[in-house]
């Protein structure tokens, strides 16, 4: 066993921690334009919370795409089959471009009714509406991007998606000042929530710019011309569907879980939608760590099975269903420092500030399971080929017992924030448990490159 897992520390954090840094800039991409947003007011932060729902459906529905495909790059990768990688890519990339295409014509056709189905504040909506219809032009680029660094993550090229990045974070910051605020000396005008979106498309241009460059100079190995990339075979195509496709319902279920959560949230009040915005932004500083180590070990756990290095395999899982929750309770101490500086960050109320506090102190009780989980779902059984079981457990839970406890919650009980949190927490346990039995079982290991 100890052989079996020589520099299993160097291997992952070789790949985590690039993961991590990435995720982290992007992380501070989205807080800063909730700080920066922030400076106007709690209807201008609600507004930009509520349009990026419908950003996030698209980035569900792409990471699902993507997330499946990836299951056969990691896999194509162990068993250095070049050609098995970029036609698993050119496949990814036109389906994901496609979706992309979608979303945007609807933000730009439609974009009342969508926010409307989050919330029924008419400020809301109408700032809401400002920041969706020049946000949606992001929506193709940011696609191109996220597909190609997730082709090139499951091939250990882990450096560039840290370094464009790293550039859109710096794009970002400098247009969210010029454009939100305005800068007269440059003849700027103020645009508000609208400066924001702008700023995004700036800095999501310049990523797919600079991920495409780069990655066509350095010669990736999924890399390749437009015809080896869409030479799609009919038999590998329905293979992959059929691997692939539980992945994207399960994560546009769990995108419209989580849309459907914000909808609860939002109905709660203006001031609760507002903290669980800030909540959402502020956790996610410490839960990149868990994002890069899921994704670690997807591509570890994936290169093993490919190279039929299946007790290896096995032998790197059950390190880290350990090691994943143990840094989950670790990290999750940090929620509290961070909760206690939040009034120096934030122009909020007071009140808005007491309800982020007490959502971030339920969140840090369940970092540990929640860790688990991630691990389990998009680390394990994903590489492995179970992406039935996943998303399984991935939905059901929620959908049965979490939002039905999280709706009574706000609308029957009028409960505080921190306890229709909980409800909506209620699912993470019984994920655990299943994630347990699945391991110990066995069956989530399955050679899908075969």
């Amino acid at each position: 066993m100890t052989s079996l897992l020589k520099g299993f520390y160097k291997t992952l954090f070789s790949i985590a921690v690039p993961i991590i840094l990435q995720n982290l800039l992007q992380t501070f991409v989205n807080m800063m334009d909730t700080i920066m947003v922030g400076r106007l007011g709690a209807t201008e932060i609600a507004a930009v919370g509520l349009g990026n729902q419908i950003y996030f459906m698209l980035a569900m529905v792409v990471f699902g795409v993507s997330s499946g495909s990836s299951i056969f790059i990691s896999q194509f990768w162990g068993a250095q089959d070049l050609r098995g990688i970029r036609k698993t890519f050119g496949i990814m990339l036109a389906a994901c471009t496609t979706v992309s295409l979608v979303f945007m014509s609807l933000a730009l056709t439609v974009p009342e009714k969508l926010l409307g189905l989050y919330s029924n504040d008419e400020n809301v909506i109408r700032e809401g509406v400002r920041y969706l219809k020049a946000v949606a032009f992001s929506y193709p680029v940011m696609t191109v991007s996220f597909t190609c660094q997730m082709a090139f993550r499951s091939t250990e090229r882990v450096v560039l998606p840290m370094v464009t990045t790293a550039v859109s974070f710096v794009l970002n910051v400098i247009f969210n000042s010029l454009l939100i605020f305005g800068c007269p000396a440059l003849g700027i005008p103020k645009f508000g929530v609208a400066g924001a979106a702008i700023a995004t498309v700036i800095a999501r241009t310049a990523e797919m710019i600079i991920t495409i460059t780069w990655s066509r100079a350095k010669k990736y190995e999924a890399v390749s011309n437009l015809r080896e990339l869409l030479s799609f075979e009919r038999v590998f195509v329905l293979k992959l569907i059929k691997v692939a496709a539980p992945v994207l319902l399960s994560e546009t279920l769990w995108g419209l879980g989580i849309t459907t959560q914000n909808s609860i949230f939002s109905h709660a009040g203006t001031e609760s939608f507002a903290a669980f915005s800030i909540m959402n932004t502020v956790s996610q500083l410490t839960w990149v760590f868990f994002i890069g180590m899921g994704s670690a070990s997807s591509v570890i756990l994936g290169k093993k099975i490919g190279a039929g290095e299946e007790e290896a395999a096995r032998a790197y899982t059950n390190r880290f269903c350990w090691f994943l929750p143990l840094m989950g309770a670790v990290i999750g101490l940090f929620l509290f420092p961070i909760s206690r500086i939040l009034p120096h960050i934030f122009n909020v109320s007071p009140q808005i500030i007491t309800i982020t506090q007490s959502m971030l102190y339920v969140l840090m009780c369940m970092y540990p399971s929640r860790a688990f989980n991630m691990l389990i779902i998009v680390g394990v059984c994903r590489s492995g080929g179970d992406t039935v079981f996943a998303s399984v457990i991935d939905n059901v839970w929620m959908w049965a017992l979490a939002i039905p406890l999280g709706f009574t919650a706000t609308f029957l009980w009028n409960s505080p924030a921190w306890l229709i949190l909980i409800c909506l927490e209620s699912e993470q346990m019984l994920k655990t448990v299943c994630g347990i039995l699945r391991v110990r079982s066995g069956k989530w290991l399955h050679n899908v490159t075969k």
